[in-house]
């Protein structure tokens, strides 16, 4: 996901704020404050603009996906006439969520239809909220959509490189020992390195005595600086409340230098980024709980099933021409037009727009992502190796990860998320049927877990780049478009403007959606009473 923010957009006393911030505050205090500036790294509001006196002013809304569902819905509120035209049957656009019988049909490939037992859903769409998502969470609070905690990260889940070196490799590998080790033995040669003078010339003595006691707390050393496992990381035999085994037996850590090649060490970043914590949310029963907090509030807006097939506009207004459901053409005026239509859609429909918008539309691309959905019989995962919610990652890029459920513990069967790929090797495993990706990730999951494939029970797959109505699964800015394309359609062009995740630096997250239509909408409105 492209999400970065250039170098050479901070100007030099703000880039030397954002150092001072860094220096007093360590990166947090520092994210905060590009946030703060404007740099879209947290989300920027927390609520939507006040709007009032629409005045009956009419709008079009095209695309019910979060961003127009957000539109449509403080628009309305405020007194606007609104229509909103979605192609699909349902509102949410990426927002999905697949329990029995939901259907998809990809781009040349066959109809599947999910068939897992009652209550159990895969969000094959978006399916995380950070904490800083605060545009998120201000309609699930506002619909009163109950969240539970998202498990992103477990020290009892597995990592799996099977093409690192040395005995580690090829094995499922606890991600706590993996982490407990790389830094313990790093930790050990650092502090050898302190005693022996490695930092004499860069620190005072007093300076030296506390960053090696810090590398001893981090490192788990003993007194002699070594390295030898810790507590924390488990037991060869569990403690009980007999003599044996009475106070247990700690693990036997592995060498450094065998988790060094093992590659495995590597994952450890996973939840480091500002967009990925340890515990993330998700609404409780799916994802797409938020677009029906939407529907139940605005539902009766929306004209399902029926396809822009164009837009014209004038100095007084827009006409939008499209086909309903049932084959039937019209058109719809309006005084505005929002359009939430992702770019990679957008730009293979007639639309009236300047030379320039014309081109920035079509100046970025979508990402090639896939996910699979896989009901087990039985939680293995949970009885047999005590893992519950987080990933499990891989250094094969056709699945990259797998996730076990953060939902429904203990319970009998289960959904977890099979693979989770992108760029050139989701295209290569789009290409392959249902049946062969439902194998494709049995196959990587016995690695893993004994008896793993013969477990499936139902699969329900889905590759973004190959949905008819999305074409991808969220904007990639190159830098070059971002300075170029991305302020043009950021301002409307004549009574035509822009919203959606593409719309923002928060590319492929809800939040995205709902700020640039947040910011839109407030354009629109000062537009029209200055009218």
């Amino acid at each position: 996901m492209d999400r970065g923010l250039l170098a050479a957009g901070l100007g030099v006393s703000r880039r030397s704020f954002l150092e001072g911030l860094g220096g007093v505050g360590g990166s947090s205090l520092l994210l905060a404050g590009m946030s703060a500036l404007g740099f879209g790294i947290a989300s920027a509001q927390a609520a939507p603009p006040v709007l009032s006196g629409g005045g009956g002013k009419k709008v079009a809304v095209l695309g019910a996906g979060v961003a127009g569902l957000t539109a449509a819905y403080e628009l309305s509120r405020a007194g606007y006439d609104v229509t909103v035209i979605e192609a699909r049957d349902f509102a949410g656009g990426r927002c999905q969520t697949a329990r029995k019988g939901f259907k998809l049909t990809e781009l040349g490939g066959e109809t599947q239809v999910c068939d897992f037992d009652d209550g159990n859903y895969i969000n094959h769409g978006p399916w995380r909220i950070p904490y800083h998502h605060q545009s998120t969470l201000h309609y699930t609070k506002e619909f009163n959509i109950p969240l539970e905690v998202f498990v992103n990260d477990n020290d009892a889940s597995y990592l799996m490189f099977g093409r690192g070196t040395g005995p580690l490799a090829g094995k499922p590998i606890r991600k706590g020992h993996v982490a407990a080790d790389i830094r313990g033995g790093a930790a050990e040669i650092l502090a050898k390195s302190i005693k022996q003078g490695a930092l004499d010339q860069q620190m005072t003595a007093e300076d030296r005595e506390q960053f090696l006691a810090y590398v001893v707390q981090e490192g788990y050393l003993t007194k002699d600086l070594a390295y030898k496992g810790t507590e924390g990381r488990g037991f060869d035999l569990p403690p009980g409340p007999l003599m044996n085994p009475g106070p247990g037996k700690p693990s036997t850590p592995n060498s450094f230098t065998d988790v060094l090649h093992s590659g495995a060490w590597r994952t450890l970043a996973s939840v480091s980024s500002w967009e990925q914590q340890r515990t993330m949310f998700q609404p409780v029963g799916g994802m797409d709980r938020i677009a029906k907090g939407f529907e139940g509030a605005i539902g009766q807006l929306i004209k399902y099933s029926t396809q822009v097939k164009s837009l014209k506009q004038n100095p007084k207004g827009v006409e939008i021409a499209f086909v309903d459901g049932d084959g039937k053409a019209g058109t719809l005026k309006a005084d505005y037009c929002i359009c939430t239509i992702p770019l990679s859609v957008l730009r293979q429909l007639d639309v009236q727009v300047s030379k320039p918008f014309k081109e920035a539309i079509g100046a970025v691309s979508y990402a090639l992502v896939g996910k699979i959905g896989l009901q087990m019989k039985r939680r293995f995962w949970e009885e047999d190796h005590h893992i519950y919610g987080g990933h499990v990652y891989f250094d094969d890029p056709e699945i990259n990860s797998m996730t076990l459920p953060s939902t429904g513990f203990q319970g009998r069967k289960g959904v977890l998320l099979g693979y989770y790929n992108f760029g050139a090797q989701a295209a290569k495993v789009s290409a392959l049927s249902p049946a062969e990706r439902r194998a494709l990730a049995g196959r990587a999951g016995d690695r893993v877990f004994p008896g793993y494939s013969d477990n499936i029970d139902s699969a329900f797959s889905a590759s973004w780049h190959l949905i008819e109505h999305n074409l991808g699964g969220w904007a990639q800015w190159s830098d070059e478009a971002r300075a170029s394309a991305y302020p043009i359609l950021c301002e409307p062009d004549g009574r035509l403007y822009l919203a959606g995740e593409h719309m923002s630096y928060m590319t492929g997250w809800q939040a995205g959606g709902i700020e640039s239509a947040w910011q839109q909408i407030a354009k629109l409105h000062a537009r029209a009473h200055a009218a």
